[in-house]
């Protein structure tokens, strides 16, 4: 473990070397799985598991993001003693598409994502009696994680949310974002389209993007989605910002409930979420006697929104908290 943890430090270094020597042996290890969702929408997953572990992590990733995106992290934490089990959400990554234009990032009630997320705990964690049950979940999984929680108080022993989705950057005010969406949501064709100033997938150079320090882990997950067409999510549609601001607001109201021990990681320099829901998330916990970790979020300073894919030391220090507080709540 010491020695794992150590490697977090300085794996951008040699991170071709890795990525194509352990990495990829370990990613030809895995085992791909699928179910019904809701609506008998097909879920995809993935897992990684050892008969030598009695502990597992749910991954629960972000909004276009597909399993394909983690292997890194899946390795990080099965080389520290965990089965790793990661799920594609409805509509994105290798599960099945919602619309005809398959690049339109949709869902018709968030709850959706929530029933999908439970069936699979159902499926492969609950039903395996696993002594330690955790949870680790990025951005829009943070949301749908959340409300899973609000659900399932015993579903876990601990879980850890990075830069969760409880409410969305935007570009203008929210009264005129309500007037926009409740505009487009009576009008079909505006309901299931593109919202303002987004459109199909593209590339984005490592120059522009918001997402992350590390220029090596942002190519390689660019190479993801240009390398494969079938995983390529663009913009969301009306609707979609539409369940997810409600999501948001839906979270804030059951934090009171939220009683699983959490620890919620939030990217100093987060230009995709609004870290100000996290502050508000942790004081209702707060104020129904049910503290996050810290009683408050815990800050890496300077971090862009993909906690999980930044540089080495920001991504060491989240996995190092990560690890902890699993290690704390057995």
């Amino acid at each position: 473990m010491n020695n794992l943890a150590a490697s977090w430090l300085t794996r951008e270094k040699a991170f071709a070397a890795f990525a194509t020597g352990p990495l990829l042996d370990f990613w030809q290890r895995r085992e791909e799985g699928e179910f019904a969702g809701v609506e008998n929408v097909t879920i995809r997953y993935v897992r990684f598991i050892s008969a030598q572990h009695d502990r597992v992590i749910l991954l629960c990733p972000g909004r276009i993001e597909s399993y394909v995106k983690y292997p890194e992290l899946a390795y990080d934490l099965f080389h520290c003693g965990y089965d790793v089990i990661i799920i594609d959400h409805r509509g994105q990554g290798r599960s099945e598409r919602l619309l005809q234009d398959s690049h339109r990032g949709h869902v018709e009630l968030f709850e959706h994502y929530v029933d999908d997320l439970e069936t699979l705990y159902l499926k492969e964690i609950l039903s395996r009696h696993y002594r330690h049950r955790y949870a680790l979940a990025h951005s829009m999984g943070g949301a749908i994680l959340t409300l899973m929680l609000a659900r399932q108080p015993k579903a876990f022993d601990a879980v850890a949310l990075a830069a969760p989705m409880f409410g969305i950057f935007l570009p203008m005010p929210m009264w005129m974002t309500n007037c926009i969406l409740n505009w487009a949501e009576k009008r079909p064709t505006l309901r299931d389209g593109y919202a303002i100033g987004t459109g199909r997938w593209q590339p984005r150079s490592f120059g522009i993007n918001q997402l992350t320090h590390s220029r090596e882990r942002y190519r390689r997950n660019l190479r993801f989605y240009a390398d494969d067409p079938g995983l390529r999510v663009g913009g969301p549609t009306y609707h979609w910002v539409r369940e997810g601001i409600l999501a948001g607001q839906d979270i804030l109201s059951k934090a009171k409930e939220i009683v699983t021990p959490l620890l919620l990681l939030q990217a100093g320099a987060d230009k995709v979420v609004d870290n100000r829901a996290h502050d508000l998330f942790c004081q209702a916990m707060s104020a129904a006697g049910h503290h996050c970790e810290g009683g408050k979020p815990y800050v890496i300073a300077g971090a862009r929104h993909e906690i999980l894919f930044e540089k080495d030391s920001m991504r060491a220090e989240a996995l190092d908290a990560i690890v902890t507080f699993f290690a704390r709540h057995p």
